[in-house]
């Protein structure tokens, strides 16, 4: 599930901040223009590629699997929530931006499933 969510993430990151005079346009139908945007947007990507980088440290080190799984679930769920309440309050949004909600609720649920197959192997 960490690697997983890692590798899904890690081009959404780049997608966002690479060169989103570029990119956002293209993915997200609006332009960004000057500095103040274009940092917003890489700010994002440094902001996924640190949980992409953690959720792979974690696959390799079982010490460090429960807290990355606990990261993994509170970022999805953060995103999805953010999500359900813009398309409650503004409306629905383009296809890519339902397609991160779907893919957002999926690794929060397999988050929580494997958080409770961990703590099922331990006594706490």
């Amino acid at each position: 599930v960490l690697l997983l969510a890692a590798v899904g993430l890690v081009p959404i990151a780049l997608s966002y901040g690479l060169m989103p005079g570029s990119s956002i346009p293209v993915l997200l139908g609006f332009p960004v223009e000057g500095t103040n945007q274009t940092h917003v947007f890489r700010a994002i990507m440094g902001l996924y590629m640190a949980n992409a980088l953690f959720w792979l440290a974690a696959a390799s080190k079982p010490e460090l699997q429960r807290p990355a799984l606990w990261v993994l679930f509170l970022f999805m769920s953060g995103l999805a929530v953010g999500r359900i309440l813009s398309i409650l309050i503004d409306g629905v949004p383009n296809g890519v931006l339902l397609f991160y909600l779907a893919a957002e609720i999926a690794f929060a649920t397999l988050a929580a499933v494997s958080l409770k197959k961990v703590r099922g192997n331990r006594k706490w």
